[in-house]
């Protein structure tokens, strides 16, 4: 992708997501950062940008790649358990996080990195025929491409295939109101508790990612789950995370799962050791002490952290090594096989089967 903007590219659509500023910019309203551009410049997202006296989307229709993936490395835990999700995503993002474990699709501005076009529906006839019950638009966040999601999602509807969104949840009310009108579940990347940690690693605001988190649980049927990724010596500290897990224990309740992932030296932290697995459990322990009832442990091999345990008898419902589902104890509603007791999430018959595996494809397609 160059930087010359142009309504010719068959991979720019225009939009609907911005206002006219008195000095003569515009303002894309997609999210709270709030780019204000001359014509011809493109936000930080790197995907939109002003061309034509508007706000375009300039990757429509283009991905940086498909995986078919387990549902639970989303990672969504009480979602469709064991099936497989079509997993893909474009490029660009509109936070700048020193320790993007994605960067390379994140911060792309290569056209390379956008080298596989597929227009909704062909997403949605790929997922279809590789028996996928969902959709998730992941490795970026879709809010930068909610039109394209949009589409693709409302495609994937038309064949009963649900979709996700994998977010940073950094998005304005009026966009994030129309993309979570075409989703069935998000996982939140809820990056840190603190607005000094979201300022100076992310260059964003934490008030923000609450509100949506607060919008999804109370605003919408969405299914939500959380994931916090633990950095040494910055976000892991007991205080830190016993103030995050009680606020979404006070305010989201004690049933939305909460996954704790263990980070891996990349970017521009490089400098910064991987995440002990003692942390993850340290982490997890305060947050069941809080009562939350379903907390996971993530990147990292364990039993326990992985493991679903009912909240009424305490048996291990659903048992997991990585992402293989070893032992499922759950009704087709989601009870609890020993006690009854319902557990919170979205389910549909019996458990799938696909694994741990992922599996790359090709989306065939023309040009849009």
């Amino acid at each position: 992708m160059t930087d010359a903007l142009s309504l010719d590219d068959p991979w720019t659509v225009s939009t609907t997501y911005w206002h006219r500023l008195e000095d003569g910019r515009i303002q894309c309203d997609v999210c709270p950062r709030t780019c204000r551009l001359h014509e011809g410049q493109r936000g930080l997202c790197f995907v939109r940008g002003r061309v034509a006296d508007q706000v375009v989307l300039t990757s429509y229709g283009r991905s940086s790649g498909f995986c078919v993936d387990p549902v639970e490395k989303k990672p969504l835990n009480h979602f469709l358990p064991g099936t497989p999700v079509l997993s893909f995503g474009t490029a660009g993002c509109n936070l700048a996080c020193k320790f993007c474990q994605n960067w390379d699709i994140s911060k792309s501005r290569e056209v390379d990195t956008l080298a596989h076009p597929a227009s909704p529906g062909e997403l949605a006839n790929t997922a279809q025929a590789l028996g996928c019950r969902s959709v998730a638009f992941t490795y970026n966040d879709p809010t930068i491409f909610l039109e394209y999601a949009i589409d693709a999602a409302d495609a994937c509807h038309d064949r009963g295939i649900k979709a996700i969104a994998v977010t940073a949840g950094y998005i304005e009310p009026a966009a994030r109101r129309d993309l979570y009108a075409h989703m069935d579940a998000a996982n939140v990347d809820l990056k840190a508790f603190t607005e000094d940690f979201y300022r100076k690693v992310c260059a964003a605001h934490l008030t923000n990612v609450l509100d949506t988190l607060l919008y999804l649980r109370h605003g919408t049927d969405v299914w939500l789950e959380i994931t916090t990724l633990l950095i040494p010596g910055r976000n892991d500290s007991d205080s830190e995370i016993a103030a995050e897990v009680g606020w979404v224990r006070d305010n989201l309740g004690t049933d939305v799962p909460l996954h704790f992932s263990a980070f891996h030296p990349d970017y521009k932290m490089r400098d910064v050791p991987p995440t002990p697995p003692a942390t993850l459990a340290r982490a997890r322990r305060i947050a069941q002490d809080a009562g939350l009832r379903f907390v996971y442990t993530g990147n990292v091999h364990d039993g326990e952290g992985g493991t679903t345990y009912c909240p009424g008898c305490g048996a291990a419902v659903i048992v997991r090594d990585w992402y293989d589902i070893r032992r499922y104890e759950l009704t087709g509603t989601g009870a609890c096989e020993h006690c009854g007791t319902a557990l919170a999430g979205v389910y549909d018959g019996d458990v799938g089967h696909w694994g741990r595996r992922s599996l790359p494809v090709t989306v065939a397609s023309g040009r849009r």
